[in-house]
């Protein structure tokens, strides 16, 4: 099923990074938000869209899903920091599903994409993202993960130059 709206969701403990995106004029918003304020904008986005007709679909970027994880080369005090953080995203991505399910909001834990890109660790820079989104304001790091999840979900054109 075709979607008018996708919230995709990187899943964080302070602020999570949020991109909602209209399919039928490609265009973003995207954003970052502590957990209580990502809860009132999904509430917010459903009544608009039940106002307005439109069909909603929430992603989460569901690392839990991953059988191995990469940080396995740290030692000591460093892998258990980076093992309690992975952990504490993992629950936040957890938590924010079963808010939806509460809310009744279609919600899908979806496999982490890819990093093949350009950025640090294979991630996504601003300006590969700009040039298939034609978004413009500065992102961070989490806001494009989410803005490429929900991009790709769509299925919309990556087209890059070679």
């Amino acid at each position: 099923m075709k979607y008018d709206i996708i919230i995709a969701i990187d899943p964080d403990t302070e602020e999570s990074g949020v991109a909602r995106l209209d399919t039928k004029t490609r265009s973003f918003n995207i954003q970052t938000l502590p957990f209580p304020e990502l809860l009132d904008y999904l509430q917010c986005v459903k009544e608009g869209c039940a106002k307005n007709g439109e069909s909603l679909i929430v992603l989460v970027e569901a690392g839990w899903l991953v059988g191995k994880s990469n940080y396995h080369n740290y030692q000591g005090r460093r892998a258990e920091k980076i093992a309690k953080n992975v952990g504490s995203n993992h629950e936040t991505g957890r938590k924010i599903i079963e808010m939806c399910k509460h809310y009744r909001i279609e919600v899908l834990p979806h496999f982490p994409l890819k990093k093949h890109w350009k950025g640090k660790e294979g991630k996504i820079t601003h300006e590969e993202l700009a040039y298939f989104t034609g978004i413009k304001k500065r992102t961070n790091q989490d806001a494009r993960d989410a803005a490429l999840l929900a991009w790709n979900f769509a299925g919309f054109p990556i087209r890059m130059k070679v």
